[in-house]
């Protein structure tokens, strides 16, 4: 062990992933960067986990192992960094895995720039094929000026709605001093955006920040993660509640347009999660022009997902065909999902994106044009320009009270935009 360079403390939450977590703790004892205290936390599983985990910390002696009742990602990493001693602090998620000098690049370059908060990239990895994913803000030290930029763009840069530097915590080394107070402020309750509500307030409160093109973290989206549950809207709203409350009240009265882009970041959550779907009342999201008509839903992820199983619900319209580049994947999930070309000559009266970010739609637009598809026929989101009509759909959004049938589409208002 190397005792001249500090101690890293590698937080790893745990639950339900035997399958993967053997591999994600190698990963990290076989780190270069060797001087870590490595916590497992044990969030109360009922597999083999706990087993697993103190197997482990039978073979290096620095594992720590935390049994403790189930209460959610939020509470287990609370318990990882109250028990933690580093002065810098990571975290690894159980079914993910770092490359071997993931966290000795971070930690090198913390020290070469004397900055709080080293944030990489990550790479995703689905069944057998990998994609790298960075920051949207340009890869740099931020300081001074340069870090008030940061701060105007970390949550929301540009149009709605792009992060400027993602949520997780994982691909990211903080200082001790940091992190702790932006991890344990964080309500236990929060299981929608867990880990925005700790990275924005840590990102606020440091001098220094580096951005890397680190790609080492491997993020394992897996077959179970890729489909989405679908709850009422009474429900998913309650959820958001938690997150909205908590994120809104840290927000309030600070500088550099936190708030605003605070509520940019939940909204563009909200329109996810409720697949697009409003309730009563609400700011029309989506044109209904496609009611009635043919239509195919571009996009399998969180929004597509959730924008199908509403249509399933309410039946607006003829969905002939749902398509994403990723079609395979999801058909391993058991998905009904077709190549994009597969809608080449297809009688379309729409197709309809389900995406937020509007450098995705940009791209999509094109794939599609190159298909055959005019404009006309290419339906994307439209919300407010103004941030107090965002503010007011938001409020409504968190506080809906449902109480009609789960297919009464005539107590709900949906709205989508030309291209």
């Amino acid at each position: 062990m190397n005792l001249k360079k500090p101690l890293i403390s590698v937080i790893v939450p745990i639950y339900g992933i035997e399958r993967y977590v053997g591999l994600c703790i190698e990963s990290i004892i076989n780190q270069s960067y060797s001087n870590l205290e490595i916590i497992l936390v044990d969030d109360g599983g009922n597999d083999r986990c706990p087993e697993i985990c103190d197997l482990y910390k039978s073979k290096d002696t620095r594992i720590k192992v935390i049994h403790k009742k189930n209460g959610g990602l939020v509470s287990a990493r609370k318990e990882g960094v109250r028990q933690s001693n580093g002065e810098y602090i990571s975290y690894v998620d159980g079914d993910d895995w770092i490359e071997k000098g993931f966290i000795e690049n971070l930690y090198n370059e913390a020290v070469k720039t004397d900055s709080d908060i080293v944030c990489a990239g990550y790479t995703r990895d689905l069944f057998s094929q990998s994609m790298s994913f960075y920051d949207a803000l340009q890869a740099g030290v931020y300081e001074g000026d340069k870090i008030e930029f940061l701060w105007k763009n970390m949550i929301s840069y540009g149009s709605f709605y792009r992060p400027g530097i993602t949520t997780y915590v994982w691909n990211k080394l903080f200082r001790r001093n940091i992190i702790i107070p932006a991890q344990m402020s964080v309500d236990d309750r929060i299981t929608i955006g867990e880990d925005g509500a700790v990275t924005y307030p840590a990102l606020l409160n440091s001098s220094r920040i580096v951005l890397l093109e680190n790609k080492e973290y491997h993020y394992r989206q897996r077959e179970d993660s890729m489909l989405k549950q679908s709850a009422s809207f009474a429900e998913e709203a309650k959820r958001l509640r938690f997150l909205y409350d908590y994120l809104k009240d840290w927000s309030r009265d600070k500088n550099y347009e936190v708030d605003e882009q605070t509520t940019d970041y939940i909204l563009s959550t909200a329109i996810m999660r409720f697949g697009g779907d409003q309730p009563k009342d609400a700011y029309p999201v989506f044109d209904d022009c496609y009611y009635g008509k043919k239509v195919a839903v571009y996009s399998a992820g969180t929004f597509g997902q959730q924008l199908m199983n509403r249509f399933r619900e309410t039946n607006p319209c003829n969905v002939i065909a749902w398509i994403d580049d990723d079609y395979w994947e999801y058909r391993r999930c058991c998905l009904n999902v077709d190549p994009v070309e597969s809608v080449k000559d297809r009688d379309l009266d729409y197709i309809i994106i389900a995406k937020v970010d509007p450098n995705d739609v940009r791209m999509i637009k094109e794939r599609l044009s190159q298909c055959g598809f005019s404009s006309d026929k290419i339906l994307s989101i439209s919300i407010p320009k103004e941030i107090l009509k965002r503010e007011e759909l938001l409020k409504r959004l968190v506080n809906i009270e449902y109480s009609g049938s789960e297919s009464g589409s005539s107590e709900r208002e949906r709205t989508v935009s030309h291209a």
